[in-house]
């Protein structure tokens, strides 16, 4: 064995058997681990690709793998209002389907868009609270994307207010409706 595969190797436990000689279950953090691992390989070949240059960062919040790519100008793999990230997430998680069977719910980030876009709809969102519970009218939001309509559901749960969404992609909204 070579010194770089020995360096690559350290601190990987081959899968234990168990009682019926199958593979052990693999933890759901070793599950998500894995997951990032073949969505920065796939990402990776992609800046390849194109010829850019990024750093692959992976993490595991709650129940899904995070993987970002930060690094130099990359305004184009966001695209106008995150598309071209949306798109390029939905490859990758496609890659990591590819490879384990298992549909993924991956989130990818690029260039701290995601978390800058969750920054500012998390504020929007407690402008809205604030006039639902002073009109106690309902307010419906402007479209949204799968991720943005999450982060103000999650957002309004927090302020005690209850919200939902309406309509058909590419129009699905969030109404914001007051409290019982």
């Amino acid at each position: 064995m070579t010194e770089t595969q020995t360096a690559e190797n350290e601190g990987v436990t081959e899968p234990q058997a168990n009682e019926d000689g199958g593979p052990a279950p693999v933890s759901k953090v070793e599950r998500l681990e894995n997951e990032g691992d073949i969505a920065a390989d796939y990402l990776e070949e992609l800046l390849d690709i194109a010829d850019l240059d990024g750093d692959l960062d992976m993490d595991v919040e709650g129940d899904r793998a995070l993987v970002s790519i930060v690094g130099a100008d990359l305004s184009q793999l966001v695209g106008r209002d995150g598309e071209v990230l949306e798109a390029l997430q939905e490859l990758t998680r496609l890659a990591v389907y590819r490879e384990t069977g298992e549909r993924s719910r991956l989130m990818l980030d690029i260039s701290g868009y995601r978390a800058e876009r969750r920054e500012t709809l998390e504020a929007e969102a407690s402008e809205v609270v604030a006039r639902v519970t002073a009109s106690g009218e309902a307010e419906h939001l402007d479209p949204m994307s799968p991720f943005e309509r999450k982060v103000v559901h999650d957002a309004v749960a927090a302020a005690g207010l209850r919200s939902e969404s309406e309509g058909a992609e590419p129009r699905r909204h969030v109404v914001v409706l007051p409290a019982d």
